[in-house]
């Protein structure tokens, strides 16, 4: 459903695109006045650490030795980039992150003052997806065959993260909505005249109550980065290979209305391997 939207999405853009062409006479592939890229990846996920704590009185959960995340989860990543006056891009981001997992505790598990007791089966699921939209502006000047861009990201985080009793009578869920800025930066280097390698990160370290004026002391981080080398088909399509490390979390107490104090500690950190492909509009 996800690919679905995008192809509609790329679709709708080269409407437009083709409209303005007729409507003003622009060769968009030659003046690079206005260019737009449809990017998709497809891979694994592995965990490397990935902790979590609900109320000051709850465990500190192991996910990867206690929670089943010592396997490998499939991922897929979305994004549409779109650059106009040659050095200016909008990057618009879908990123599903989806963990679902069953065990038996082999201790108590406490979340948010609720028991789950040792021997017992639980439902865990940590459904963390985001949307970013980012903004980059290319630095070096003159260069083909190499490029550097810094900018800004802002990330909207969608979670859920749930634990239920096999049986269906021990229930804790917590659910939050909320933007994330970050910086920004992206490389390119052409090996030879097909082949390229690029570097891209987002992220940053910051008090939360700072950047949204919440009166919340909670410390966040987040880290996305990765590096990828590929072969450019021709003008229009390329593929490549990426790794991927994704990280970050938050630790501190917020308003809470449900059970437990409203203190909350959670830090992950991630790998991807992914291939993908990229279209040029």
């Amino acid at each position: 459903m996800i690919l679905r939207r995008l192809l509609i999405l790329t679709l709708l853009v080269t409407s437009v695109m083709a409209s303005a062409q007729k409507q003003e006479g622009v060769e968009i592939g030659s003046s690079n006045d206005l260019q737009c890229s449809g990017i998709a990846e497809i891979g694994y996920l592995g965990v490397i650490d990935h902790k979590i704590q609900f109320s000051n009185s709850g465990t500190y959960f192991d996910y990867k030795k206690y929670g089943g995340q010592d396997v490998l989860f499939p991922i897929n990543r979305f994004s549409l980039e779109i650059k106009f006056k040659q050095r200016n891009t909008i990057v618009l981001l879908y990123q599903p992150l989806r963990l679902e997992t069953q065990v038996l505790l082999q201790d108590d598990l406490i979340v948010d003052d609720l028991t789950f007791p040792a021997s017992s089966g639980v439902k865990l699921l940590y459904n963390f997806p985001f949307y970013r939209i980012s903004y980059l502006r290319e630095l070096v000047k003159k260069n083909e065959r190499f490029k550097f861009a810094i900018g800004g990201t802002l990330q909207i985080r969608n979670a859920t993260i749930s634990f239920e009793s096999n049986d269906g009578t021990l229930f804790r869920t917590n659910r939050g909505v909320g933007p994330v800025p970050a910086l920004k930066i992206k490389t390119r280097k052409d090996l030879g005249e097909r082949y390229f390698l690029e570097l891209e990160a987002d992220g940053i370290y910051a008090p939360v109550s700072y950047l949204n004026g919440s009166d919340n002391e909670i410390i966040g981080a987040i880290l996305d980065a990765s590096v990828r080398t590929g072969i450019e088909f021709n003008q229009s399509v390329s593929s490549f290979f990426n790794l991927r490390y994704l990280g970050g979390g938050a630790v501190g107490t917020s308003e809470n209305d449900g059970p437990g104090d409203g203190y909350v500690r959670n830090w992950l950190n991630f790998f991807t391997v992914s291939v993908g492909f990229k279209y040029t509009l």
